[in-house]
């Protein structure tokens, strides 16, 4: 659904006190993205209309450095979801259509229920319909007023609420469409005679209704899918929901996900069907796992491609740059850095491989470390490339730049600094001393 005729207005300028955090709430990050960015991605799909973000000062030039698509309209003085979606006005002058009014700290909106929402208020053509739910247990939202013909009459907050009000099961979910004409007549009427002392949007409803215009709702089948986050615990139960949907995506798609309950992929990896990923998995940023390949369990995942039939794990760690080319292996403890590893190559335990480049069918033994530091401050690190059938020793040293040749060996032990050629075989450091009776001298001298 696209309409040229819906604006979007995302309320994203409050704090959030009751996250404890210096980072304002809708800028905490969540499975990838920070809470704004993921209600931005539920209202782009349905329209081209004009998107205005709702910002607090502090966070205005960060926002526009990072959002693309977006009007920007400050809110100067936090005085309440009122007088947040009253600074839209601007940014919306001589907008004429229908406006939907979202909170940017419910990350688990989806394009189809905000969709559903948009259609039910074309049919109705009310002045308002609100996204209503019905959760099992109480919340501390809104409830939806009604008469005894059940027309609404308004929506009363949780903190000014009597005992009976609070008994109502139909919750305002903060999520509507206005008529734009109506909207700002009623923004017009608010006051701050409230518990908060703020303006409070919801009070347009019943300004709404007591002018004799039509208030409609539309309730969400999921309840869960309107929900806002305002502490921490709330934080993470998003993530979960957020989780639970990636994970069973690619699930339907034909990736072998052993336990999703422990497995986080995060929403811009790419994973081929028949890729497998083991417990305690975290896929991060464009990763990439090609059908066949297996990672985890205890693997982390960032900006990083594994290959067909490539293994990573357990408890390997793939850092932005890596490429696991097809059936080669990251094994255990082991720590890969803009890197590429070659074809049937494998790095399996212990290692550290960084600013590298490994040719095909060669094994790194256990041990391994480049040592990628710049030799003089202010020069680009130096990267090490070891070639295709090489057979590296335990405990070998990588001072960068250096050039391992193909099908050459390194003795068990050495610290490279030179080049090798080709077919060569590099190393032998001191040989062991052993002192026969050392000891026990000792001792005797004692």
């Amino acid at each position: 659904m696209t309409t040229t005729d819906l604006a979007t207005v995302v309320m994203a300028a409050g704090r959030g006190t009751r996250m404890k955090s210096a980072t304002p709430k809708h800028l905490h990050p969540l499975l990838g993205r920070r809470m704004l960015e993921w209600v931005l991605e539920a209202v782009r799909p349905l329209a081209s209309g004009p998107l205005v973000v709702v910002c607090a000062p502090d966070t205005e030039d960060g926002l526009r450095a990072s959002i693309d698509g977006a009007t920007f309209a400050v809110q100067q003085v936090p005085r309440g979801t009122g007088d947040a979606v009253a600074s839209a006005r601007e940014a919306l002058a001589g907008f004429d259509g229908d406006v939907l009014v979202v909170s940017g700290d419910a990350p688990l909106l989806t394009p189809e229920l905000l969709e559903g929402l948009v259609e039910a208020h074309r049919r109705e053509r009310p002045a308002v319909t609100i996204l209503t739910v019905e959760p099992e247990q109480p919340r501390a939202y809104g409830r939806i007023l009604r008469d005894g013909d059940g027309r609404v009459t308004g929506v009363v907050e949780d903190a000014d609420a009597t005992p009976e009000q609070r008994a109502i099961r139909e919750l305002n979910s903060s999520i509507y469409v206005f008529a734009a004409a109506d909207l700002w007549e009623a923004l017009g009427r608010l006051d701050a005679d409230n518990a908060q002392g703020e303006l409070y949007l919801t009070d347009t409803i019943g300004h709404l209704a007591a002018a004799g215009r039509r208030v409609a709702t539309h309730a969400a089948e999921d309840p869960v899918v309107a929900d806002g986050v305002n502490t921490r615990a709330e934080l993470a139960a998003a993530a979960a929901v957020l989780r639970d949907r990636i994970n069973a995506r690619h699930m339907a798609a034909g990736v072998a996900i052993v336990d999703p309950a422990t497995t986080w992929i995060e929403p811009d990896a790419e994973l081929e069907p028949d890729a497998v990923i083991h417990p305690f998995t975290v896929v991060r940023g464009r990763s990439r796992v090609a059908a066949g390949a297996e990672v985890g369990p205890h693997a982390v995942l960032i900006d990083a491609s594994v290959g067909a039939g490539a293994l990573a794990g357990p408890f390997c760690y793939l850092r932005p740059g890596t490429v696991l080319e097809a059936d080669a292996k990251a094994g255990t403890f082991v720590e890969i850095k803009n890197s590429r590893i070659g074809e049937r190559s494998k790095v399996p335990h212990l290692s550290y491989i960084g600013d590298a480049e490994v040719g095909s069918d060669t094994n790194v033994a256990a041990g391994a470390i480049t040592a990628n530091f710049p030799h003089q401050p202010g020069r680009p690190k130096g990267r090490t490339t070891i070639g295709s059938n090489v057979r590296t020793g335990i405990h070998n040293g990588f001072i960068a730049p250096v050039e391992i040749g193909d099908d050459s060996w390194i003795a068990a032990g050495t610290v490279v600094t030179d080049d090798v050629p080709p077919g060569s075989l590099a190393g032998f450091p001191p040989r062991q001393v052993t002192k026969e009776g050392y000891l026990r001298e000792e001792r005797n001298d004692d």
